[in-house]
């Protein structure tokens, strides 16, 4: 059998992806013939019929449908091992881009992220900042190189450092409730008062509530900055990070309504990153910052208070 080259698992791919040796060579820019030679040539070289011919769309027969799961391995490979010699032939990144999720505590983030790039002076830190799961769009996008967030650790593109645990606590401002606060409040007795949420900053955000009264009235804010001005103003209520409220929970101008129907809410901050895309030197060495430096959050963050019982 003769050795096959990765030009031909490229057009037989696109082939068996496009449904058509036509729309494959669009795909590739390359002519029909030379698309439809490949294909015939690798077939050729491993005795065996890949392809399905006979009907209007090209269909993988049971041997190429096996040989497909193995090429499409190979070729990510190889598309990474491109990647990955481009980063080489580059040297080290001129830039880094990195985003801030609305969960991620601004001051000790950036105190890391400026003691790196003291460090590296030749890198540039691009920052940006995202809510809700405006960060998971933007790193499955290949448009940040790390992001400071909440993840869902069960996709398997991603690896991650945990920086800590937070807490977000249901809060109110004192006199906001026209009824006594206690940790036996319910969602119909907050149901006609108004809820600050913040805005998803994703293109396509998915169609999820994030701790949201079902009828509620609500008001939206870009950050969880406005959000908490606007519930301490009492004209909303709402959840807030814990790290961002410890003084005003300790001189009550924030009360915790937390209890059994609102029990609050604990998320893991990480560092992010493609698993599945190559990083270059100073992206490695920034991982490796703050792998050495983690946790950056305190155990007390992630404790939730729960609401004091307040009589008439």
């Amino acid at each position: 059998m003769a050795s096959f080259t990765l030009h031909e698992l490229q057009c037989f791919d696109a082939v068996v992806r496009q449904g058509s040796f036509q729309a494959a060579a669009e795909q590739l820019h390359r002519s029909h013939p030379s698309v439809f030679a490949a294909t015939a040539k690798l077939e050729a070289q491993l005795g065996v019929a890949l392809l399905d011919r006979t009907g209007y769309r090209v269909n993988l027969t049971v041997a190429g449908r096996a040989l497909h799961r193995k090429a499409t391995l190979l070729l990510r490979e190889a598309q990474e091992l491109r990647l990955y010699a481009n980063q080489l032939a580059m040297g080290e990144e001129t830039e880094l881009r990195v985003v801030l999720g609305d969960l991620c505590p601004f001051p000790l983030a950036l105190g890391l992220l400026s003691q790196f790039f003291k460090a590296y002076p030749q890198t540039r830190l691009h920052l940006s900042f995202e809510t809700v799961t405006g960060p998971w769009e933007r790193l499955f996008a290949d448009e940040v190189d790390l992001i400071l967030h909440r993840v869902p650790k069960g996709d398997t593109r991603i690896e991650w450092v945990d920086l800590g645990r937070l807490a977000l606590i249901p809060v109110v401002a004192p006199g906001f409730a026209p009824f006594p606060l206690g940790p036996t409040i319910t969602p119909q007795q907050m149901q006609s008062l108004t809820q600050c949420v913040i805005r998803d900053s994703a293109q396509t955000p998915p169609d999820l509530t994030h701790y949201v009264v079902d009828g509620s009235p609500q008001c939206s804010v870009p950050d969880q900055l406005m959000k908490k001005e606007l519930i301490m103003h009492g004209m909303a209520w709402g959840h807030l990070p814990r790290f961002m409220i410890e003084q005003e929970l300790r001189d009550g101008r924030l009360l915790s309504i937390a209890g059994r129907h609102f029990p609050g809410v604990i998320e893991e901050l990480v560092a992010a990153r493609r698993r599945d895309r190559p990083h270059g030197p100073a992206a490695t060495r920034l991982w490796e910052f703050l792998e050495q430096h983690a946790p950056l959050l305190k155990p007390v963050s992630a404790k939730i208070p729960r609401a004091r019982v307040q009589k008439d």
